[in-house]
């Protein structure tokens, strides 16, 4: 197979006649849903379970394993039966949730440029698989995506020459920094087709291309916070995800991938309102309880403590809720254990402290229950 040459954008043979229903859902979808996110006091905290199931999730599509619940787990000390392989999937994982931070962070100063992306990619591949190619540099090889080990010939797909890579990746931020075109989400939805297409880094590509739908929905100011969740519509449709993008490289098929990216918002944006409903509605709940049954002038940053890490050992909570001595922490956490607001996950002995969950809050992030 020869290299793909890109398409030049903007992208001239869509049907915009066909796409406006699906433009005007899609947009009033990420309003309602920005709305939401307005209204919440701090989403940074309440949202924090979605924020970490996004990692998973993007994760998973390329290819690890580890769930939520083991992430959490692991940020609370537990590492139990956890296999090396596991371990390795929740540092990337961890890698990933960093990299969100520092991106919204670094957004409150700059714009997407193709400089901020290299330092991004540079944090996700550290220390983790891909570290070893060339962690925040734009290949200068040729890549190609297969089965592992098969050879370029049997490829399914081969990017762009590294030849011809660094002009397109221009056309590329000059089209992202484009003020004036039609739509937005439009303008993302070949935003991140053409980023995978190019798949300008050796490793990492999908994550990164998944990583730039938030950012550029904040940079672009349809969301107040860059915390847009589309991975759990991805990994569910994965095979029509991947079979969209390959349309455009085999058939240039550009109309098909926008529609199904549209209509990716859509459901997403919902599926997000509705998590996000749902978690203010039981921390409104959770927040009475805590009053009630501590009475504690703390009993409102023990529950933000929760929400912030749903499974969290008594040494953290104590820290993180800002209660003074582990005395008066433990004897809070007790109350609230006795009166099944929160369930122990390990009991503590010796030097290792227990470890406690909001099951209701985990649950609500993976959309079913799992513990």
């Amino acid at each position: 197979m020869r290299p793909f040459i890109p398409h030049e954008l903007p992208i001239e043979n869509l049907n915009w006649q066909k796409l406006v229903p699906l433009i005007g859902k899609a947009n009033a979808a990420v309003a309602r849903y920005d709305g939401l996110l307005q209204s919440l006091m701090n989403p940074s905290i309440l949202l924090s379970p979605l924020t970490t199931n996004e990692a998973v999730l993007s994760s998973k599509i390329e290819g690890t394993q580890a769930s939520l619940e083991e992430v959490l787990e692991h940020d609370a000390g537990i590492e139990k039966n956890k296999s090396s392989s596991i371990k390795k999937d929740i540092k990337e994982i961890g890698n990933y949730r960093q990299v969100l931070r520092i991106a919204e962070d670094e957004l409150k100063h700059r714009s997407i440029s193709l400089s901020f992306i290299k330092s991004l990619h540079a944090v996700l591949l550290d220390s983790v698989r891909g570290r070893d190619k060339e962690p925040g540099e734009f290949r200068k090889d040729q890549n190609w995506i297969g089965k592992r080990g098969t050879p370029i010939e049997q490829a399914r797909f081969v990017p762009p020459s590294p030849l011809i890579l660094p002009e397109h990746l221009e056309k590329w931020e000059r089209f992202l920094t484009l003020n004036d075109y039609t739509d937005p989400l439009v303008q993302l939805a070949v935003i991140h087709a053409q980023f995978e297409i190019l798949h300008p880094f050796k490793d990492g590509n999908g994550r990164i291309g998944r990583l730039l739908i938030p950012l550029f929905l904040y940079m672009k100011k349809c969301l107040n916070r860059p915390m847009f969740y589309l991975s759990e519509y991805l990994e569910t449709h994965r095979d029509e995800y991947y079979d969209g993008l390959l349309a455009i490289t085999e058939e240039n098929n550009w109309q098909n991938w926008v529609e199904y990216f549209l209509q990716a918002i859509v459901v997403q944006s919902n599926t997000n309102i509705s998590k996000a409903k749902e978690i203010l509605s039981l921390y409104e709940k959770q927040k009475t309880k805590f009053i009630d049954i501590t009475h504690s002038q703390y009993a409102v940053p023990a529950l933000d403590a929760f929400f912030n890490s749903p499974i969290i050992n008594s040494v953290y909570f104590v820290k993180l809720s800002g209660i003074p001595n582990k005395i008066t922490g433990n004897d809070l956490l007790r109350k609230l254990v006795k009166s099944n607001s929160i369930s122990i996950l390990r009991k503590g002995r010796g030097r290792m402290p227990t470890v406690y969950a909001l099951l209701d809050l985990i649950n609500i992030a993976e959309g079913k229950k799992v513990l």
